[in-house]
């Protein structure tokens, strides 16, 4: 892989979780979900077809196996995975856990109201409950 830095926006909104096989994973600045962020590590990608095809399937592996195992330790009603790009055009894959009781259930997370960013606490808690869950996932 060539040399790797997500966008300053996504670096300004998240958190670093870990590194999976392709993908450095963040979780959003927002106590009100489980939003996580997978980065494909290459510079200059922009859509998921500019991939490899080996790359696209992981791609799609890490991002989906990671809200299977996020949807039942974290009890989801629903699991949103999607690629935007529309203000940040790094590809990013959101993996985010939806709950019908959620603020903006039933539409999107996005640009829905001002995120309630999690305390040093809180989010050092979640990240270590997604640290211990990652490691009980197969990503081969």
């Amino acid at each position: 892989m060539s040399s790797f830095e997500p966008d300053t926006r996504l670096i300004a909104d998240s958190y670093p979780v870990t590194e999976l096989p392709l993908c450095q994973l963040r979780m959003m600045n927002d106590q009100r979900y489980v939003w996580l962020v997978l980065i494909p590590r290459y510079e200059h990608i922009h859509e998921v077809h500019e991939l490899s095809a080996a790359d696209q399937q992981q791609l799609w592996q890490e991002g989906t196996r990671l809200g299977q195992a996020i949807q039942a330790h974290f009890e989801g009603d629903k699991l949103n995975i999607a690629t935007l790009g529309n203000v940040v055009s790094q590809l990013h894959l959101h993996v985010v856990l939806r709950n019908q009781d959620d603020p903006a259930w039933p539409g999107p997370v996005w640009g829905h109201s001002q995120a309630e960013p999690y305390t040093s606490d809180q989010q050092a808690e979640v990240r270590s409950r997604l640290l211990a869950l990652i490691d009980t996932i197969d990503w081969e």
